[in-house]
This record gives structure tokens, C-alpha cells and sequence, in this order.
């Protein structure tokens, strides 16, 4: 987060989970009484009579190729000469939105196109409205009080025919993954954390791409550890997977090379002790609202065999998560 995008907490005043035989409940607040009847109506659409919220700074500074790939240039020759192991450069890309768009609508088909995936939508006033489609784990704590988290790394396109179990990698995704491995592992050496689970890396299918996937998990009751979640998100974010690595490295050439300002993108959210769990997503594939433009963010790893061209090609395709659904914006 950012001076201009500060930590949002929302309590959750009402909240419905979409699993079988699930019924309201309810947070510590009281709701009026009139509430609950209006949120159980179903059968019926009302029209949206105010528009969401944007940011208070309006648009986001656009990024062209040649920007972009001349950033990618200055941090591969920083790599090659020794000054850092990775980092991730992000750009922008920003769409008009066309006449009839209802962002309801497009979360719903969020839900529809990515069904592992976790479909956020947050509209706060005065700080703006974003919507996506994150497959990346930052921090899990389930009601059995086990641990998760995830190692993501590595992008090809899904192309028709193409199974997670015909992927092949090259040397570059493969270095690219194990950094951010060993950048989970040491996190857990840094708490003195022996007893953890790893499985991975395998591939796994996250909307139109594939990515290299290692969970990792801990038992914190068996561990002695009850604030285990709490300690990794403090040391994990932001993870090498959206910043590099040495960590302070790359935040600083981050910083230094980068046009625009992330606002929450890479930040990370969701719900916090929902029905026993907590559940913290890194905030990736992922759209900015403006009241009649849509802009989507995206990154890519940065290494020293790293192609601008490629890495340019890269954050087209994780954008097409979000943004395939804004394209008649383009017509």
C-alpha cells in the first residue's frame, strides 16, 4: 500500500458464503431490521442508480511499450551485472469502457470464467473500485488451524490442446519459481519454523495461462506457533512473486524505474476470521474502475536471460484474465 492507498478494513456487517445448505450471518453490528428481507429478494435486478467510486488522483499514468521495454532493458543489465537476482516491473493499460457495461454483470462472469480463482469486487468511496481474478495464496489459516501458503511463479500461455501436464518449462520460469521457493523458506527460517509441509512445483492452470505451483503448509498448533499467520504475511509481503529479489533491491529499483503508481495492485485482501478462516490473496489480475475507463494492471519477473519483448507479451496475456471481458471497449 501507498500514501495514496492506504489499509482498508471493512467489517463485515453481513455476509453470505455460497456453499450447500448456507444461510445468512451476521457481524457484530447490529442491522436494521429492514435489511435482511430487502438482501433476501431474489428474481430481481434493480437499476444502478449511482455510479461506483473511483480514485480521488483519476487515472493511473499510462505506460507505452517503449517505456515499458526500456525499463526491462535497464533492470536485465542491473541483473547481469550482479546487483540483484530478480524483479518484476509492472505497467499499465487502459481501456474506455463501452456504453451499457454493468460491473455486476462482470464480476458475475468472473465467477463463471474462473472457478479456482479468487473473484474480488471492492468499491470504497473516496479510494476508488477494483475488480479481479487472483490465483495467487498470500497467507491461509483454515478453521483447523493449519497454515498455507503459496510459491507462484512462471507464465505461458493455455493454448488449445495444451494440459498442465504437457507443459515444458524453460530455464528462465524454472529459476524464476525457485527464487520465490527459497524466499518462502526463508522466511520460515527466520522464524525458526523446521516443521512444514512442501509439495511442488507442478504446474497448475489459472484462467487462459499456466504457472509453476509449491504449497506449503503448517500445522501451528503442532508447531507451537499460534501466531505463525500473522508473522509470515508481516515477513512475505510483498512477496518476491510481485517485488524480487534481495527484496530491498528490488523495491528500491521498483521505485526507481517505474512510471506509475501500483495504487493496491499487489497489495493483497480478502475476508479475515470468516466462519473460522482467514483467507489473504495477493491482488493480481486485476482492474482499476474509473467512472467511464477500465485499467488493468500487470507484471512480469525480470531475470538476467529476460526478453523485453517477451516480458512485454507477458503482461498482455495477464491482463486478457480480466480485461477479455472489457473488449468491446476497444470496438
Amino acid at each position: 500500500m501507498s500514501a495514496t492507498s492506504p489499509i482498508n478494513f471493512l467489517p463485515a456487517d453481513l455476509y453470505f458464503s455460497g456453499k450447500a445448505d448456507a444461510e445468512l450471518e451476521f457481524g457484530n453490528n447490529l442491522l436494521p431490521a429492514r435489511f435482511k428481507p430487502v438482501f433476501q429478494k431474489t428474481g430481481s435486478k434493480q437499476k444502478q442508480e449511482q455510479a461506483w467510486p473511483s480514485h480521488p488522483d483519476g487515472l493511473p499514468k499510462a505506460i507505452t511499450r517503449d517505456a515499458f521495454e526500456q525499463t526491462v532493458a535497464t533492470a536485465v543489465k542491473a541483473m547481469q551485472a550482479g546487483c540483484l537476482e530478480k524483479v518484476v516491473l509492472s505497467r499499465t493499460k487502459t481501456l474506455s469502457l463501452f456504453e451499457g457495461f454493468d460491473l455486476l454483470s462482470a464480476f458475475t462472469q468472473l465467477t463463471q470464467l474462473y472457478p479456482n480463482a479468487f473473484i474480488s469486487l471492492v468499491a470504497i468511496p473516496g479510494v476508488g473500485t477494483w475488480l479481479g481474478a487472483s490465483p495467487e495464496v498470500l497467507v491461509q489459516i483454515d478453521r483447523h488451524h493449519v497454515f498455507k501458503t503459496v510459491a507462484l511463479a512462471g507464465t505461458q500461455p493455455l493454448t488449445d490442446g495444451l494440459t498442465p501436464a504437457d507443459a515444458i518449462w524453460r530455464q528462465k520460469e524454472i529459476e524464476e519459481q525457485a527464487l520465490v521457493q527459497r524466499y518462502i523458506i526463508s522466511c520460515f527460517k527466520h522464524l525458526r519454523l523446521r516443521d512444514y509441509v512442501e509439495m511442488g512445483p507442478r504446474t497448475m492452470a489459472a484462467g487462459n495461462l499456466l504457472h509453476l505451483r509449491t504449497d506449503y503448509s503448517a500445522a501451528m498448533e503442532e508447531v507451537g506457533f499460534p501466531e505463525l499467520g500473522t508473522q509470515m504475511l508481516e515477513l512475505l509481503h510483498p512477496t518476491s512473486a510481485v517485488g524480487g529479489m534481495p527484496k530491498a533491491s528490488a523495491l528500491h529499483m521498483i521505485q526507481e524505474l517505474e512510471l506509475h503508481d501500483r495504487r493496491y495492485y499487489s497489495g493483497y485482501l480478502g475476508p479475515v476470521q470468516l466462519g473460522q478462516e482467514t483467507n489473504l490473496f495477493v491482488n493480481l489480475r486485476c482492474v482499476e474502475l474509473g467512472q467511464d475507463t477500465v485499467t488493468a494492471y500487470a507484471g512480469a519477473g525480470m531475470t538476467p536471460d529476460s526478453n523485453p519483448a517477451k516480458e512485454w507479451q507477458e503482461t498482455e496475456l495477464k491482463m486478457q484474465t480480466v480485461l477479455r471481458l472489457f473488449q468491446a471497449s476497444e470496438s
